[in-house]
């Protein structure tokens, strides 16, 4: 509930006088985009170390706070980023040479490679370095502005506007799921035990189940009496302007340099 609470008052940065809160949405996300591409292609440590630098000036000059940013980066795409690479340390996954001695007994060695190291290094970098883009666009975007930026774009609108929707109401059950809870609490006088508990718990997911399904189709039903017809407006209206299309072109200039730099082009 913290952290859907946390994602709702983020919604605060994007509203912020800031440098990227006054650029076109559809530019902040190509150049986005095409960040990420170029990122995935990078090795380079110290180039990676810099990208994530130069986004952290962005997010100050844009008047997002550095400590929730970091916490909102760092809180769970390095984590299952470094679950993926945990195994190539080891030479049973990359050969290479010894780095770090664990097991040798019998003929068998098992050991931390050099290579296998900076490899999960490198590989933990560049996902959360993707992953800060990511984050810097939607915290300095409206969720509305930043959806109907994928319609321009050409993403199928049955696709945004599940999304869209599910953001929406992901945060109404939330409370609800609260209320629930409190509601038990407040008339439970003892625990009933593990089982007891767990059947309580299997019941209040039906509950849920049912209650979602149950809203969907009103709410389904409320928009078609208002004329829905398949596709999500917004009051937003976008324009390109003088400063929209240079952002746009460095975003562009800076994935062009990063996949340069990944072949090795810069240095020949």
């Amino acid at each position: 509930l913290r952290f859907f609470e946390g994602a709702l008052a983020s919604e605060g940065y994007a509203r912020r006088p800031g440098l990227l809160q006054g650029l076109d949405p559809r530019a902040k996300l190509i150049a986005a985009l095409a960040i990420v591409v170029s990122l995935t292609l990078v090795g380079d440590l110290a180039t990676l170390i810099g990208v994530y630098l130069l986004l952290l000036v962005l997010a100050y000059v844009s008047r997002v706070d550095l400590g929730y940013y970091t916490k909102a980066v760092w809180a769970f795409i390095p984590l299952f980023s470094g679950v993926i690479a945990l195994p190539l340390l080891f030479n049973v996954f990359m050969a290479g040479d010894p780095l770090l001695p664990l097991i040798s007994s019998g003929g068998f060695a098992l050991y931390i490679t050099r290579q296998g190291l900076l490899f999960a290094v490198s590989f933990v970098a560049r996902v959360t370095t993707c992953g800060a883009v990511i984050v810097l666009l939607a915290l300095t975007t409206p969720q509305e502005a930043l959806f109907k930026s994928f319609r321009s774009l050409g993403v199928p609108k049955i696709y945004v506007l599940t999304l869209g929707m599910a953001y929406r109401y992901i945060f109404l059950f939330a409370d609800i799921a609260r209320d629930v809870l409190t509601a038990k609490k407040s008339r439970t006088i003892r625990s009933g035990g593990a089982l007891a508990e767990q059947r309580w718990t299997a019941g209040r997911i039906g509950y849920m189940l049912l209650r979602t399904l149950d809203m969907s189709d009103r709410v389904h039903k409320a928009m078609i009496s208002r004329g829905f017809t398949g596709d999500a407006r917004t009051l937003d209206r976008f324009a390109m302007g003088a400063k929209d299309y240079a952002a746009l072109a460095c975003g562009l200039c800076i994935s062009a340099l990063l996949a340069a730099q990944s072949q090795g082009l810069l240095g020949r």
